[in-house]
């Protein structure tokens, strides 16, 4: 037996992940289905704790929300990122403490914002209307608001434009000459504490240099903003680590990050003579490398390329057509047989772009053939849909060879969901 991408393993031919034969749990299951790997989970997670061991994580719930996985991380001690009510509710159901959640977003309705201050939980605000709008749900519910405020440090991490968040035409964040002005406006408000300061430069970024900018831009404001008398208890650097989803990729670990951001963190808030606790927020990083999605082989075509077709399209796995990234496959029951020839992986959807892999040297792939997707984990199911009329697949949780389901896959029933006739088309 031998390993691919260091935690996953072949045996007989047969990818095996946490113990278990992909190939026994497709045929168990059905395709198209995602496979977590639960020890990995807490592996990964581990890795930012023992980077960080005076931080806060807060999970970045958006990468994958499902569950069984924020409970895990819940029972590890993690905080979470929320972007939304449904986050937020999912996170407090799962078990992880209101007072280490952070509300995030640029674009709250006031029915979130109302839900933030009725929870007690904390709102990273990105603009002076929001502030303006909390300040009156907090003073007309009678209770204070904690705060921080999302910064644009103007930071390029070299990443996909469509998840670069930290540049100063992002439409995240207050820009950095407004951060003091808005820091002693809120100060002056009603139910409003500012107690943070945050920010979030992007995702998947490869190397270390926009962390250490980034810090040094951040700690630069949080001197000014605690020269102008404002008290900040914590420093939100957000996250973005990314993984090789290439193989052979050379990456940054949490050990990396810690010993290129600690530095600069540690000396400033000394020489400041302030201990602000220090949060971030990974996402990817826990969870991307964690998950495969299995799916079928339906037709292999010779044309201008040699196409095979599967029953899995961006309707699961959105993120090859959305930014070109790419995902490491393999044949899961021919993993360790030699490559043959050159595939592009292709999904049922009726768009030109349904293309999962490009160019692909694999064995020889037949009808029936399972094909397996790496490090499907973030962004994966959390991203996917009903397009085309395709119900969402299954999500199962492995350890130590054993399965559970932790999502049912949809049936076509549940493709009417919530919706209604009216009486005229009855």
């Amino acid at each position: 037996m031998f390993t691919i991408k260091d935690h996953l393993e072949v045996r007989n031919d047969h990818l095996m992940i946490g113990g278990a034969d992909t190939t026994e749990l497709a045929q168990k299951y059905g395709t198209p289905l995602y496979v977590t790997n639960e020890s990995r989970v807490i592996e990964n997670f581990s890795e930012y704790t023992k980077a960080f061991p005076d931080a806060d994580i807060y999970y970045a719930a958006k990468a994958n929300g499902s569950f069984a996985i924020l409970r895990m991380l819940a029972r590890e001690g993690a905080g979470a990122d929320v972007f939304s009510y449904g986050e937020l509710y999912m996170a407090l159901l799962a078990g992880i403490p209101r007072g280490k959640i952070l509300f995030n977003g640029n674009s709250k309705t006031d029915f979130e914002l109302r839900k933030a201050v009725e929870l007690g939980v904390k709102v990273s605000v990105d603009s002076r209307d929001e502030l303006h709008t909390l300040s009156e749900i907090a003073e007309k519910a009678g209770k204070t608001a904690e705060i921080a405020f999302r910064v644009n440090p103007d930071v390029s991490p070299k990443t996909h434009p469509k998840i670069s968040t930290g540049l100063s035409s992002s439409k995240f964040g207050i820009p950095s000459k407004e951060v003091v002005g808005i820091y002693r406006e809120a100060s002056q408000l009603p139910g409003i504490s500012p107690c943070g300061i945050h920010c979030h430069i992007g995702s998947q970024i490869l190397e270390t240099a926009p962390f250490v900018e980034a810090t040094q831009k951040m700690m630069d404001l949080v001197e000014k903003v605690t020269g102008a008398g404002i008290d900040l208890e914590f420093v939100d650097m957000g996250s973005g680590l990314g993984i090789p989803y290439k193989k052979g990729e050379d990456t940054p670990k949490p050990r990396d990050l810690a010993d290129a951001i600690l530095p600069v963190f540690d000396e400033r808030t000394e020489e400041l003579g302030i201990s602000p606790k220090l949060i971030l927020e990974p996402g990817r990083y826990i969870i991307a490398d964690t998950t495969i999605l299995l799916t079928k082989v339906n037709t292999v075509k010779k044309a201008a390329r040699n196409f095979v077709g599967v029953d899995a399209g961006f309707n699961l796995l959105i993120r090859p057509a959305m930014y070109e990234s790419y995902h490491y496959v393999v044949v899961a029951n021919k993993v360790a047989s030699k490559p043959e020839e050159t595939y592009t992986i292709v999904g049922p959807i009726c768009e030109t772009g349904d293309i999962l892999a490009e160019d692909r040297e694999l064995p020889r792939v037949e009808k029936g053939d399972i094909i397996a997707l790496l490090d499907a984990g973030a962004y994966g199911f959390s991203m996917s849909s009903q397009y085309n009329g395709r119900p969402r697949c299954a999500e199962i949780l492995v350890n130590d060879g054993n399965s559970d389901v932790i999502r049912s896959a949809e049936d076509v029933g549940d493709l009417m969901g919530k919706q209604k006739l009216p009486a005229r088309l009855m």
